[in-house]
């Protein structure tokens, strides 16, 4: 019989709708039910991609003996962290207290108002590797819970009071420091892998927002580490998109490598890791000219329209690591399946893309993948022996990529959570919107705002927006993240279009923020809106966790607003943000990619390209924008001025058009053609040097 999980829109959620748990949803009917039968509350925390809580689930969860005694001695309430960021992120907070780590499934033990007492992650069905199993735990805390009760009050009541304490908690503010964006640099560089990219050991997660601040680094041709910062990036972008973190076959990648090789990943897909590496891929093919960084962005966006974008235009959250039970089965290769596929082909195929009879992929759960293999493609092909020129010798390796795709898609694949989240939404429109203005590409135009409408008619209500949709419902009031990124990437589409209700649109979502975010005491801005739901504590973000940090991000959507004219505020609200973290990000280097990226900009004089012609007349000055890296340019095309300040008297001759490129408000010249514009770009953003940095290959 289901559970009441069962009216529920998360596909998490619904996972467990079928549980033997008497499963409650968060709300206050669980913690009612809890005060009134004087039973604690068992918290489970996941996602619906999360490999060890499918584990967790089968062995406990879809237990009879297990859930008799959750049912009997607790009130149990389960919670999608993608569905409520809030509460997932107050309570991960109590778990790291408490336990000194943390992860998912996030499992918690509360008293019937909300403060934890006991915490962990996963717990095994029996005792093992130093973890009591979780039907000896229950009884433990039940007992405990009966025998102790004052004594666990107590201590839940001081752990709420530290925990609260630590949230109002802030380095000390300091003002402005560029001087910092130096030794953050040579941070990162040091802390940076030097054969295969990236930063840290294994597991190695991509990190897009370091990369997009190196990147805004490495623009700077006479920066004297110049030739150390495009080095290390270009060792990562290969690194990464060269292995099997990257779908050689499908496009697209997963969440992280368990290696530091980027060889062998953790197969969970996620949206906000596909959109934010695909824009610095983006950002690196503008900056550095290679086509493999343009075909990895439109891979990555082919994958996501083809798997991940509703017909309604929302993109959908995740897809699992697991198939048919088993992690990364979908997508691993043996020799005998390619050969059955390819025939006299195979060996080329197994030689370029690392495919071996031993196999590179093990799981001591399941030996029977063993002889598997992730597919990576560190192995450079030799045309000259098939006597092929290069660019047909490629065209025959896609052929062989499109015939084990096609293969590859009879198989069962991995679920897909089908929810679409605001923010993750506005990163996705982010970089839809830029490729298509990169690329001059129609089709990932209408994707972009496609998805517009759908965020405006589905998930804005009442001047709000909503954080997540499914199944024609939009709930849960947004957080800050969903309004920080979906102006942003509303900012990216106005600079596509012109079209000025994007901007302005992007201005309210930062209207609200302001209203109804901002911590007046402390500075900055809490991830909940005022009038939301009460819970432990309001929680500041401060740093990057896998998407940026939403601070950050407001602030850089309120500095790129005001050098558009639309604001007095946005530095002012920059440079606040900055000033609550900057004393820290020294200490703590990696967590601050975002931060840093708006620091770059504060630091660098503000530039406007105001574009006035038809659109047609506009098309050959907007593509010799596009074709460079042009990081914190306001660009403003328009038909006409249209009330933004930095389109103001700005009119085009009859039947052509006109280009004002402006620093520190003061313009060159209007120039009318392309050409002219092009001369002025390369003056006001110098090319770095052709000359490739070779890639490092381990």
């Amino acid at each position: 019989m289901p559970n009441r999980l069962v009216t529920e829109t998360s596909p998490y959620l619904l996972q467990h709708a079928e549980n033997p748990v008497d499963w409650y949803p968060w709300g206050e009917e669980a913690f009612e039910k809890a005060r009134e039968e004087g039973k604690p509350v068992l918290l489970s925390v996941g996602y619906s991609t999360c490999h060890w809580c499918h584990v967790m689930a089968h062995e406990s969860f879809e237990s009879s003996d297990i859930a008799g005694l959750m049912n009997e001695h607790f009130v149990n309430i389960k919670v999608d962290r993608e569905e409520r960021p809030d509460i997932d992120g107050v309570y991960m907070t109590a778990v790291q207290a408490l336990t000194g780590q943390g992860g998912w499934p996030m499992t918690l033990f509360l008293t019937p108002d909300k403060k934890p007492f006991f915490a962990g992650t996963y717990f095994p069905p029996d005792d093992a590797h130093g973890r009591p199993g979780f039907p000896r735990l229950l009884q433990t805390i039940s007992s405990t819970w009966h025998e102790r009760r004052e004594d666990i009050l107590g201590s839940a009541n001081s752990i709420s009071e530290q925990l609260a304490e630590a949230s109002q908690r802030v380095a000390s503010r300091e003002p402005f420091d560029a001087k910092v964006l130096d030794g953050a640099t040579e941070a990162m560089l040091h802390s940076s892998d030097d054969i295969w990219g990236g930063f840290g050991t294994a597991p190695k997660f991509p990190s897009p927002a370091n990369l997009e601040f190196l990147l805004l680094r490495a623009a700077d041709p006479n920066r004297p580490d110049h030739v150390r910062l495009r080095a290390m990036l270009e060792r990562t972008l290969w690194g990464m998109s060269s292995g099997g973190m990257y779908d050689q076959l499908g496009g697209g990648f997963a969440r992280y490598s368990v290696d530091v090789q980027w060889l062998v990943p953790h197969f969970e897909k996620m949206l906000y890791d596909n959109a934010g590496l695909a824009r610095v891929y983006l950002h690196a093919f503008q900056l550095f000219g290679d086509p493999e960084h343009e075909r990895i962005v439109r891979e990555t966006l082919a994958y996501l329209e083809r798997e991940m974008l509703g017909n309604e235009g929302g993109f959908y959250s995740a897809q699992d690591a697991d198939s048919e039970g088993v992690e990364g089965k979908f997508f691993l290769w043996t020799v005998e399946q390619v050969a059955e596929l390819l025939g006299d082909d195979a060996d080329a195929f197994n030689r370029i893309y690392g495919v071996t009879r031993e196999g590179n992929f093990y799981d001591p759960h399941n030996p029977e993948l063993q002889g598997r293999n992730v597919l990576s493609r560190r192995s450079e092909p030799f045309p000259g022996a098939t006597g092929m020129d290069p660019d047909a010798f490629e065209a025959r390796i896609d052929g062989w990529r499109d015939l084990l795709l096609e293969a590859r898609s009879k198989r069962i694949a991995p679920e897909t959570d089908d929810k679409a989240l605001a923010s993750w939404n506005g990163l996705t429109l982010a970089v839809f919107s830029e490729a298509a203005r990169v690329f001059g590409d129609a089709h990932l135009r209408g994707i972009a705002e496609h998805n517009a409408r759908f965020i405006r008619e589905r998930m804005w209500s009442n001047g709000i927006l909503l954080h997540t949709y499914k199944g024609g419902v939009a709930r849960i009031e947004g957080m800050l993240e969903d309004y920080a990124y979906c102006g942003i990437g509303l900012i990216e589409l106005y600079k596509l279009t012109g079209e000025r209700d994007h901007l302005d649109w992007a201005n309210d979502l930062l209207d609200v923020v302001v209203e109804r975010f901002t911590d007046t005491e402390g500075g900055g801005f809490f991830e909940t809106p005022s009038g939301s739901e009460e819970l432990l504590f309001r929680q500041k973000s401060r740093f990057d966790q896998a998407t940026p940090c939403a601070s950050s991000s407001t602030a850089l959507l309120a500095l790129m607003l005001q050098r558009y004219g639309l604001r007095t505020d946005g530095e002012a609200i920059a440079k606040d943000v900055v000033a609550g973290v900057q004393a820290l990000i020294l200490d703590a280097t990696t967590g601050f990619g975002s931060t840093l990226q708006v620091m770059e900009l504060l630091a660098s004089s503000p530039r406007e390209l105001a574009i006035v012609g038809e659109a047609s007349v506009r098309e050959s000055f907007e593509r010799a924008t596009a074709a460079r890296f042009l990081p914190g340019l306001a660009i403003a095309p328009a038909s006409a001025p249209n009330g933004l300040a930095v389109l103001e008297g700005r009119e085009a001759p009859e039947g052509g058009a006109i280009a004002w490129l402006c620093e520190n408000m003061i313009c060159n010249l209007p120039v009318t053609n392309a050409e002219e514009l092009s001369n002025q770009l390369t003056e006001m953003f110098p090319p770095i040097p052709e000359k490739p940095v070779e890639k490092a290959h381990g």
